[in-house]
């Protein structure tokens, strides 16, 4: 009955289409925003570890092992971070009164499927995404941004989903990309450690494509809200509890120890909280953004940060606090924009923007 007035009303109609624009409009915005934060994220994580007693941890005179440099450091920093995202979650879902519903869906089948995919998220893509950025600078997030290319892929195989041929057009643009990255190592001015963290970028892509596919299970039948709190405190309990530790078995550093300094170093904790913050912000905006926009163009949108990383990372390492090394090429550069294009691709049809759509 309220359905037949509203569209005898041409006045609420219009006021109907309207609203219906503007959340339409605000759903793009905060999508765009998550892609702009996880910059945010990296570049606040990045330099993180690179000062205090991280800049003596990969100082000549450490006295650390290769391997700890190279994967203990990494698989800290990860957790550190995570841990901070968790603290930020609890804290929020406390304050909003959300913590039993935290508590109950966690025991749910969805919570537990959410535990499994920030199990994949976590501890592996994290740290292997931290090893690429120490190795090749802000060039890696590009790589990682390659993770929806992962996810529609392994969605064709898992659940059986559609691959059509516009998805593999998107998905060869964004190898492509991917490809013009890798030929910056044939430039003088290239980090030494390019291509082993151009592997490890691939890695983390892979990693978190697997969680999308397992995530958008959970996050389709419960809150997103309390969907993030559970991504976040299993993404930063099990880098805690059973990375940190493993590494620091096999390079036989004092972890726990090291564990300590990471999070008592008040000057490197600020840039970690602040990482933390914004990891925890750019779930919340995408999950939020899809929900307003659409799944296509929010995933489409959050994709962005393949050019707001390495941006970020720039101006606030390279520009800001002046540390060398942390520049891109111009080809990088044009290669993370060609593949926010693919990712666009792979989301939904760009042509659709241009259509004039009915919000009713």
């Amino acid at each position: 009955m309220m359905q037949a007035s509203v569209s005898g009303n041409p006045a609420a109609v219009a006021a109907k289409r309207k609203l219906s624009s503007d959340f339409f409009k605000k759903g793009i915005v905060i999508a765009l925003l998550s892609g702009f934060l996880y910059g945010l994220y990296a570049a606040f994580m990045t330099l993180g570890m690179s000062v205090g007693i991280w800049e003596h941890w990969y100082g000549e005179d450490s006295g650390l092992s290769v391997f700890a440099v190279f994967y203990l450091l990494a698989a800290i920093g990860a957790a550190t971070t995570d841990t901070c995202s968790a603290a930020w979650a609890l804290s929020i879902a406390a304050i909003r009164g959300r913590i039993g519903d935290f508590v109950r869906t966690i025991k749910t089948k969805p919570g537990l499927v959410m535990v499994c995919g920030a199990l994949i998220g976590g501890p592996l893509a994290s740290t292997a995404f931290v090893v690429g950025l120490q190795q090749a600078g802000g060039i890696v997030v590009p790589i990682s941004a390659l993770c929806p290319a992962v996810g529609a892929i392994l969605a064709r195989f898992l659940f059986k989903q559609q691959l059509n041929a516009r998805m593999m057009l998107g998905i060869a643009i964004c190898i492509t990309a991917s490809f013009m990255i890798g030929l910056t190592g044939l430039e003088e001015e290239a980090p030494p450690g390019l291509m082993i963290g151009i592997f490890f970028g691939f890695i983390a892509a892979v990693c978190w494509g697997i969680e999308g596919c397992v995530c958008g299970y959970g996050t389709s039948l419960i809150d997103p809200e309390v969907g993030i709190t559970i991504r976040q405190v299993t993404a930063g309990m099990s880098n805690l509890i059973i990375l940190v530790p493993l590494f620091g078995m096999i390079s036989g550093a004092d972890t726990f120890g090291m564990l300590g300094q990471s999070f008592t170093d008040g000057y490197a904790m600020i840039w970690f909280a602040l990482a933390g913050l914004s990891a925890y912000l750019t779930f919340m905006f995408w999950y939020k953004g899809n929900a307003m926009c659409g799944a296509a163009l929010g995933m489409s949108c959050n994709g962005t940060f393949s050019f707001w990383g390495p941006f970020c990372v720039w101006i606030l390492l390279g520009v800001i606090m002046g540390f060398e090394g942390w520049g891109m090429p111009p080809i990088a550069w044009l290669a993370a924009i060609i593949m926010v294009v693919g990712i666009f691709t792979i989301s939904m049809n760009p042509l659709d923007l241009f259509k004039k759509k009915e919000h009713v």
